[in-house]
């Protein structure tokens, strides 16, 4: 059995973001929304913004990521950047208006943590 045991030496920023399509039909309202992260992921990897990894959960109906980021002002930085403000501005008009699509976020500076990983890759 191959054990990893990380030991925490910075504090990290867990950013939990995500969707919920409440109306299946509403395509033209909700699938702008889904495809506007993959682009917003591709930029934050490419220019180091401060993300360092991102898990994806996909779900009957939603869509759920869950990000690691140095620090909170990286993280709110790159939400008022462009790319972020143009999707939210796109999120608006199409769906923001109508209950077809849900979205959330959850943000945690987390300085104490422990993390184990068995029969994983490095």
């Amino acid at each position: 059995m191959k054990r990893i045991i990380a030991t925490p030496n910075k504090d990290v920023v867990v950013f939990i973001i995500g969707l919920r399509i409440n109306r299946l039909r509403s395509v033209r309202q909700w699938l702008p929304t889904v495809q506007a992260m993959g682009p917003m992921l591709q930029e934050c990897y490419a220019n180091d913004v401060g993300l360092i990894s991102h898990e994806s959960l996909v779900g009957w109906r939603s869509v759920t990521l869950i990000q690691y980021w140095r620090s909170t002002e990286e993280l709110m930085s790159y939400a008022h950047g462009s790319r972020h403000l143009t999707a939210w501005k796109r999120f608006n008009q199409k769906a923001g208006t109508t209950e077809a699509v849900g979205i959330f976020h959850e943000t945690f500076e987390v300085s104490n943590y422990e993390s184990m990983y068995v029969n994983l890759p490095t």
